[in-house]
C-alpha cells in the first residue's frame, strides 16, 4: 500500500505550472516533500518587522505597513516609477516598481502585508525593487474583535526568488485539504511517554497554527520523529551489516613480530583501541568502527597493525586517502615502518588517478591477483575496473573528506564483507557522531605519544594591530635561522580561485590572501632573502605535488606557501612554524587540523593566525577559540555552537543525514540520545518491524531518498 506521502504533486489539485516550478526551484516532487517543507519562522499581522535589522543584499520576508505612495516619470526614458514607503514605525524601506502604476490600487497608506524581495540600496536608502507581497484582509487592526486574527501566527517558509513564502503556504493549504490520515512512525507508547501529539496533528499545526503553542507542540513532535526515524535507520543498517558473515582475521606471525619489534611503547589509548579492533576482527561479523583521535595520536599505526592481521590470514587491505599527496606519503610511511623484508612480502602498492598507464596496469594486476596485500590509493580505488583477490579490510583515512557512499562502494569490492575501519583526526562531538556515524562503533584516542611538545598559538589581529604583520615574518625568519622550516597557508590559489579543498566562509572586504601573490611577496621580503621558498596547491599535477612535498620533507625548501592541501597527513618533523593568512576564512576544525602540521618533531611548534576580523565578530571568535586551546574535542563542540547546522554535517555525508529539517545536533543531543535508545528497543523486540508498519514505511522512504541522492551523483 502506497503512503499518501509518496504521491506525486502532479496528481494533486495543484496546477501543472506550480508543480513544475516547485520541482525545479525547491526540489519538491511528492506530497511528503511539500508538507515537510516546514516554516522557518512565524510572523503576526500585529507585529511589524524591525526594518533597521535588514542587511543589504539579503533576501527578506517582512511584515510592514504602507506609509506613503508616490508616482513619477522616468527622466532618461519613457515610463513611470511607482514607489511605496513601508515602515515598522521607526525605519522606512522603499518599494520600487517600474511601469506598474496600477500598484497604487493595492498599496494604499495604512494597509499592512507581507513583503518579500532582495534588499538593495539606491542613493543611500534601502529598497526592495519589484518585491512580491500579500496584503492582509481589510480588518481594522485596532478592532478588539480582530485580536485573534491579528495574533494568529503566519508561517514564513524558506523561499526562492521565483517562489514566495505565501505561494508555498497556499500550495500546502491545498494539499492538506485532501490529505488522508497519516500513520505515525513513532509508536503510541513512546508518544505518550514524551507527551507528543500525533504525526497528522503535528503536520496540521505546524502549517496552520491558531496560536504559538500550536506550532511549538508540532515542532516538538516532528523533531522527535526525525531523530527517531534517523536513529532507527542507522541502527537497522548497523544490524544488517553485522548479520553478514565474514572470515575472522586473527593476528599471526607478521602482526606478532611487528608488535615485538616496535621501537616505542604504545599509549594506553592505542592499546585499548587496538584491542577493540582485534576483538572485532576476531569475530565473524564485519567490523564497522570509527577511530577518532588528535593529529599525531597514532591512528595510522593502529590501522597498520590491523592490516597485518589481515595479511596473516592471506587477505588484503585497502587504504583510501583523500589526496594523492597523502596517499603517496602513507605508502612511503608503511614501507618504512614495515622494513624492507616485510614490505617485500606484502608488496604495498599505490593506486591513484594520475599514475602513468604502465604503472596503473601493474597496480591493478597486483590488487586483483592478491600479490599486493596492502593497496593505498585515492578515489581511483573506487573505479569499476579495480578489483581485489580477497579484500579483508577497508581503511578510510580522514573520513570527513568522503561520503558514506564511497565507503560503501569500496566495501562492495570484497567477495565477503570486509571489515571497515574509518579514521578521522577531526574530533566529533557525541551528538554529531550519533547522527552522522550512528552505524559505526566509535573508538577514541585522546592521549598523545610521550615527548610531543605543545604548540604555541597566537592570534595576529590586524584590525587592531596592523603593524604586527611585520613581526609575523620576523618570527618566521627567526625559526629559519635555527635551521627549521615553515608553512604559510592561504585560503586562495590566485586572485580569482579560492582553495577548493578549504572549508571557507564568505567574508566581505578585501580579497583573500592567495598563494601566487604571497609567494612573490615573500621572495621579495628582505627578511627572507636567500631562503628557498616554493608553492604547493591542489591544482598542480600529482608529480609536481609529490616532488614538492618530498623536497620540503628533505629540507630542500625552507618555506612552503600552500593551500589546505597540506591539511591532512603531511608529516615534516623539522617544520616548526605555521602562518595562516586570513585565518578567519577557515572553519574551527580546519584551523586545528592545519596547526597539527607543526610541532611534530622534537622542536616546539609555533602557529600564527593572521586575521583582519574585528573583535566581537563570529569570524574572530572562531580564530580566538582555536588559539586558546589545543583540545580538539573542546574545539569541536565550540565549532558546533558557532556554525550553521548544514555546515556541521556537511553535504558529503549522504544517506539523508545532512538534510536535517528540524533536528539540531548542537541543541538536541539529549533528544537524539533518547531517540536512539528507544529505537534500539523497538528494533530489538521487532527486528523486521512487522508490528510497526508506519516506521517500516518511513525507513523505506528514507532509503529511497538515499538511493536517489546517490544516483544523482553518478
Amino acid at each position: 500500500m502506497t503512503s499518501p506521502l509518496d504521491e506525486k504533486l502532479g496528481s494533486t489539485s495543484l496546477a501543472a505550472g506550480v508543480v513544475s516550478s516547485f520541482k525545479k526551484n525547491l526540489g519538491i516532487v511528492t506530497v511528503g516533500d511539500l508538507i515537510s517543507h516546514y516554516p522557518r519562522r512565524y510572523a503576526k499581522r500585529g507585529e511589524l518587522t524591525a526594518l533597521a535589522d535588514l542587511e543589504v543584499d539579503s533576501s527578506v520576508t517582512i511584515v510592514a505597513e504602507v506609509l506613503s505612495v508616490a508616482k513619477r516619470s522616468m527622466k532618461a526614458k519613457h515610463g513611470t516609477i511607482f514607489e511605496a514607503k513601508i515602515t515598522d514605525g521607526k525605519g522606512i524601506l522603499t518599494l520600487t516598481f517600474f511601469n506598474q502604476a496600477w500598484r497604487e490600487n493595492d498599496l494604499r497608506p495604512g494597509v499592512r502585508g507581507i513583503f518579500a524581495g532582495k534588499v538593495g540600496e539606491y542613493k543611500g536608502l534601502r529598497q526592495l525593487a519589484h518585491p512580491d507581497y500579500e496584503l492582509f484582509d481589510d480588518i481594522e487592526l485596532e478592532n478588539p474583535l480582530a485580536t485573534d486574527w491579528v495574533n494568529k501566527p503566519i508561517p514564513i517558509y524558506p523561499a526562492t526568488s521565483t517562489i514566495a513564502s505565501w505561494q508555498i503556504g497556499k500550495a500546502i493549504e491545498a494539499v492538506l485539504v485532501d490529505l488522508p490520515p497519516l500513520e505515525d512512525p513513532v509508536p503510541q507508547d513512546v508518544r505518550s511517554d514524551y507527551q507528543l501529539i500525533s504525526f497528522a496533528r503535528a503536520i496540521e499545526l505546524i502549517h496552520r497554527p491558531t496560536v504559538d503553542a500550536d506550532w511549538k507542540s508540532a515542532r516538538k513532535a516532528l523533531r522527535f520523529q526525525e531523530a527517531f526515524v534517523l536513529q532507527s535507520a542507522l541502527l537497522q543498517q548497523r544490524a544488517e551489516l553485522r548479520s553478514k558473515a565474514t572470515p575472522a582475521r586473527l593476528p599471526g606471525t607478521l602482526a606478532k613480530a611487528f608488535d615485538a619489534e616496535m621501537p616505542f611503547t604504545l599509549t594506553a589509548d592505542q592499546k585499548l583501541v587496538g584491542e577493540e579492533i582485534a576483538m572485532d576482527m576476531a569475530g565473524t561479523a564485519p567490523m564497522n568502527r570509527l577511530v577518532q583521535g588528535e593529529v599525531g595520536s597514532g591512528k595510522t599505526l593502529v590501522a597498520l597493525r590491523a592490516m597485518l592481521s589481515v595479511a596473516d590470514s592471506g587477505g588484503q587491505s585497502a587504504l583510501l586517502a583523500p589526496t594523492e599527496v597523502l596517499a603517496a606519503q602513507h605508502l612511503r610511511s608503511i614501507v618504512a615502518t614495515l622494513g624492507p623484508d616485510v614490505a617485500a612480502k606484502l608488496r604495498p602498492t599505490l593506486l591513484t588517478g594520475q599514475l602513468p598507464v604502465a604503472e596503473r596496469r601493474k597496480a591493478l594486476l597486483a590488487a586483483v591477483s592478491g600479490s599486493s596485500r596492502i593497496v593505498v590509493g585515492t578515489h581511483a580505488l573506487l573505479s569499476d575496473n579495480v578489483g581485489f583477490f580477497d579484500l579483508g579490510l577497508v581503511v578510510v583515512d580522514e573520513q570527513h573528506r568522503f561520503g558514506v557512499e564511497q565507503r560503501e562502494a569500496l566495501r562492495q569490492k570484497g567477495t565477503t564483507p570486509p571489515h571497515v575501519l574509518v579514521l578521522t583526526a577531526t574530533p566529533i562531538p557525541r551528538t554529531v557522531a550519533m547522527t552522522v556515524f550512528g552505524d559505526l562503533d566509535i573508538s577514541t584516542i585522546v592521549e598523545l605519544p610521550a615527548g610531543r611538545i605543545p604548540i604555541e598559538s597566537f592570534v595576529v589581529p590586524l584590525a587592531e594591530k596592523p603593524t604586527w604583520v611585520n613581526r609575523v615574518w620576523e618570527r618566521v625568519a627567526e625559526e629559519l635561522e635555527k635551521g627549521r622550516q615553515a608553512f604559510v597557508v592561504c585560503p586562495a590559489i590566485d586572485a580569482k580561485t579560492p582553495d577548493p579543498e578549504a572549508d571557507l566562509t564568505v567574508v566581505e572586504g578585501p580579497a583573500a590572501a592567495n598563494v601566487n601573490e604571497v609567494l612573490d611577496s615573500l621572495k621579495a621580503n628582505p627578511l627572507l632573502a636567500g631562503k628557498r621558498i616554493a608553492a604547493l596547491t591542489g591544482r598542480m599535477s600529482s608529480d609536481v605535488k609529490d616532488a614538492t612535498m618530498r623536497a620540503f620533507a628533505a629540507g630542500e625548501i625552507d618555506v612552503l606557501v600552500a593551500t589546505t592541501v597540506i591539511e591532512v597527513g603531511v608529516d615534516v618533523p623539522n617544520a616548526s612554524a605555521m602562518v595562516v593568512l586570513d585565518a578567519d576564512r577557515f572553519g574551527v576544525s580546519q584551523l586545528h587540523q592545519l596547526r597539527g602540521r607543526v610541532g611534530r618533531g622534537t622542536v616546539p611548534g609555533l602557529c600564527l593566525f593572521v586575521t583582519r576580523a574585528e573583535e566581537g565578530t563570529i569570524a574572530r571568535e572562531r580564530v580566538d577559540a582555536v588559539a586558546s586551546t589545543l583540545d580538539g574535542f573542546e574545539l569541536a563542540q565550540k565549532d558546533l555552537e558557532l556554525r550553521q547546522e548544514g555546515d556541521v554535517l556537511g553535504s558529503v555525508q549522504s544517506g539523508g543525514r545532512s538534510s536535517l529539517r528540524l533536528l539540531r545536533v548542537a541543541k538536541d543531543g539529549e533528544l537524539i540520545s533518547d531517540a536512539r535508545m528507544l529505537a534500539a528497543g523497538v528494533l530489538e523486540a521487532d527486528p523486521t518491524l512487522a508490528r510497526h508498519p508506519a516506521l517500516r514505511e518511513a525507513l523505506a522512504r528514507r532509503l529511497d531518498e538515499t538511493e536517489a541522492a546517490f544516483l544523482a551523483k553518478n
